[in-house]
This record gives C-alpha cells, sequence and structure tokens, in this order.
C-alpha cells in the first residue's frame, strides 16, 4: 500500500499544484516514506520549495519523553530553514510562523485517540490557515488502532489540548478524515485536501489498521509498537492516576500497576466485576521497576495488556472499558487507595486531570461510587458511541 506522502512522491500530478508554492511541513520521527527516507529530504529532493518546518508535541526530532515539555524553536542545520514548535512557548501557529509558507503539508502518524495531542495541533493548524488564507494539506496516514469506536464524547467546556472537540476517545478516523470533520464541525474557510493513501484496508488481519509491510517508527517516545497504538485509548487514562503507566521501562502505554497493589487479585476482581470487558486480549500479570518517572526504583505488582497474537480480536478488543474496569477493580480492593493525582495536565488548570483526559468527571464518578455498575457505565458510553459513529460516517474516505 502507499500512505498519501508516497502518493505525493510518485504522482506529479499531486504535486503540480505545488509549484511556485512555498511549502511548510509538519513532522516527527515517523514521517517518512517507505523507503525510510524522512518526509522533509524527501519532498527537497523532489523539487518542492520547502521554506519551513514545523513540530508537534516531543518535537521535529521526537526527543522529549514527557508531557509539558517543551520543545524551542531552532534553525534545521541541514537546509537552513526554521522549524517552529507547536508545543513550545506556543501550541498555535503565530502570525509570524504562518508568513513563511503558502501551503502546509501535515505528515503525522497518529495513533488514533482523541487525547493524543496531533489531533488538537491540527485543528490549530487549520484554524491558524483559515485566518491567514493559507492552505493545508493532510498526507494521510493509517489508524493503527483501526475504525473501532469507544469512550465518552467529550462534554462542553471541556476542551482542552487533549480535547479538540466532540468526540469519543477511541475516534477511528485517519488525520486526514479528522481534518475533514475539523472543517464541518467548526465552519472553517480554509483551503484543505486530503493526499489519501492507496490500499489501506483497517478491518483486514493481521493488521487492523497498521499493514504489515510497513515498518513502525515510534510517532512519540513512548508510543513503541501497534501494541500501544491498540491499547492507548485505555492506558493513556493512567497519567491522571498514581498508578504507573510503565513510563521508564520499555513498554509504557501497554501496562499498569503500582508497588502497593497485587496485580493477580485485580484481574481476578475485573473478571469478577465484568469479564465482557475484557474480551480479545490477553491480560497477564508482571513485574517492573521504572527507571524514572511513578514509583522510580520501587518495584511494581502490574498488568500487562496484549492485544496481539492469537488471542487478539480485534472487534472485541475494548481498552477503554478495560482500563476503567482496572480503576474500578482497585477501587473495590482498596477502597480508599489515592487513585487520582491532582496536578496541571496539558495546560488544563483547576481540572483533575482523569476529568481532562475523559472530557467529563463521569469516568471519574463512575469508578468512586461504589453503587454504579459496569452496565452503567456501558450504557452512557454506548449512547455517545452510537451516534459518534454516525457523526463520522460522512468523513470516512476508506
Amino acid at each position: 500500500m502507499k500512505f498519501g506522502i508516497d502518493r505525493l512522491l510518485a504522482e506529479p500530478e499531486l504535486r503540480k499544484p505545488l509549484e511556485g508554492k512555498r511549502v511548510a511541513l509538519l513532522a516527527h520521527p515517523a514521517s517518512v516514506t517507505a523507503d525510510l527516507t524522512h518526509s522533509l529530504d524527501a519532498l527537497v529532493a523532489a523539487g518542492l520549495n520547502v521554506t519551513a518546518l514545523f513540530g508537534p508535541q516531543h518535537g521535529v526530532r521526537g526527543d522529549l519523553q514527557d508531557n509539558m515539555m517543551e520543545s524551542p524553536d531552532f534553525t534545521d542545520p541541514t537546509y537552513g530553514m526554521p522549524v517552529f514548535s507547536l508545543y513550545g512557548e506556543v501550541r498555535r501557529p503565530t502570525g509570524q510562523s504562518m508568513g513563511t509558507f503558502d501551503v502546509m503539508l501535515v505528515d503525522l502518524q497518529d495513533v488514533g485517540c482523541r487525547i493524543y495531542t496531533f489531533v488538537t495541533t491540527l485543528l490549530y493548524v487549520l484554524e491558524a490557515a483559515a485566518a491567514h488564507g493559507k492552505a493545508v494539506w493532510v498526507l494521510d496516514r493509517p489508524n493503527p488502532a483501526g475504525r473501532p469506536v469507544e469512550g465518552l464524547t467529550l462534554r462542553p467546556g471541556w476542551e482542552s489540548f487533549v480535547g479538540a472537540g466532540p468526540m469519543p476517545m477511541r475516534h477511528g478516523l485517519t488525520l486526514g478524515e479528522m481534518g475533514a470533520w475539523f472543517v464541518d464541525q467548526f465552519k472553517l474557510d480554509v483551503d484543505y485536501r486530503v493526499i489519501g493513501m492507496e490500499g489501506w484496508q483497517p478491518e483486514e488481519a493481521p493488521g487492523f489498521g497498521w499493514p504489515a509491510d510497513r515498518v513502525w517508527i515510534n510517532p512519540s517516545p513512548n508510543a513503541a509498537n501497534v501494541n500501544m497504538a491498540r491499547a492507548y485509548a485505555g492506558t493513556v487514562m493512567l497519567e491522571g492516576t498514581t498508578l504507573s503507566e510503565g513510563r521508564g521501562t520499555t513498554r509504557p502505554l501497554e501496562l499498569f500497576g503500582a508497588p502497593d497493589i497485587d496485580s493477580r487479585a485485580v484481574i481476578a476482581k475485573m473478571h469478577d466485576l465484568a469479564p465482557g470487558w475484557l474480551a480479545g486480549c490477553t491480560l497477564r500479570d508482571m513485574w517492573f521497576q521504572p527507571t524514572f518517572h511513578k514509583h522510580v526504583g520501587e518495584l511494581c505488582s502490574g498488568v500487562f495488556i496484549h492485544a496481539e497474537g492469537p488471542a487478539y480480536d480485534h472487534g472485541a478488543f475494548r481498552p477503554w472499558r478495560l482500563q476503567a474496569l482496572g480503576f474500578k477493580a482497585i477501587r473495590a480492593l482498596y477502597p480508599g487507595y489515592a487513585l487520582w493525582r491532582d496536578f496541571p495536565y496539558e495546560y488544563a488548570f483547576g481540572k483533575l486531570p482523569i476529568d481532562v483526559i475523559n472530557g467529563s468527571p463521569l469516568l471519574r464518578e463512575w469508578v468512586d461510587d461504589r453503587t454504579a455498575a459496569p452496565d452503567d457505565l456501558d450504557a452512557l458510553a454506548a449512547t455517545d458511541e452510537e451516534e459518534w459513529a454516525e457523526r463520522r460516517r460522512p468523513f470516512l474516505i476508506y
């Protein structure tokens, strides 16, 4: 199959509208062609007049580990062009940076989850382009989590850098499709187009979104593989808790745990509470010791989520419910457990991070309500999921 960048390079007629234009590229380390040439190098070699480079969270070089670690602007040492950070002093393109190009090419590998900040960065770019009369082209890439939809829809007033609009946690769109939804949802008057993929089959095994013939490159430091991308719509909620999400290990955001829980007891309680929510994957109790971040240097009892291997069922796997169930099990086993962290999360001040992540307090309230059953959360989420599945339908390209 071909990604958007590969088609742009292979088909001269797609590049023709860029002749005589100043072109900017929004990219990160996973912005590569089929032969693993970085998109910047490939576009320059193809003769495009690339005049600026933009980087999302974690930077163009993908060098910064954690949330709210900002990247600076700098000058590209190879081409001498300005490199503007969209996760530094500003998170929206400034008027100064918008004056450096006519068309921005967005070539970002996403992981298919609302709170992965590349989604919001795309919205901010589209809004800035509309204000400054610039064009935006998304060079489309696969959603490695595929088409499934899951989670509560972000409620009004809960918009943030990890919540660009009223969509569920697991949206099931590519960035190209998401951009089209943004243009419609926010009524943006912008020259927007998608250079679509060729041959993407999001319902086909074994990748169910990620093609077997393409190398996985981390789009951010802790997005190490497709298993992480599949689990992320659930495990990202751990960032709002005192539980470790595995930062400081070699498999971050594929596991959860802490020094003061019994992972076998947690798994057993999860089976007791809602066995159907564990379908499509394998849970394995394990031990880990983070080398940095939460519980650094402490031996943690953990649960590893295997959304891979012969037991994986793409249609049945529901990572958001699974992780919610993990919280519910811990609350049942350890009623007074200090589960929720309170700190400024992605520039959202005065709100609990778990609520910012979920776009409302509903998930946290369900976990903390000892009388609330799995069916209660299921009923809330199912309504949101059905509505989103219909809302997104006109924007599906593949």
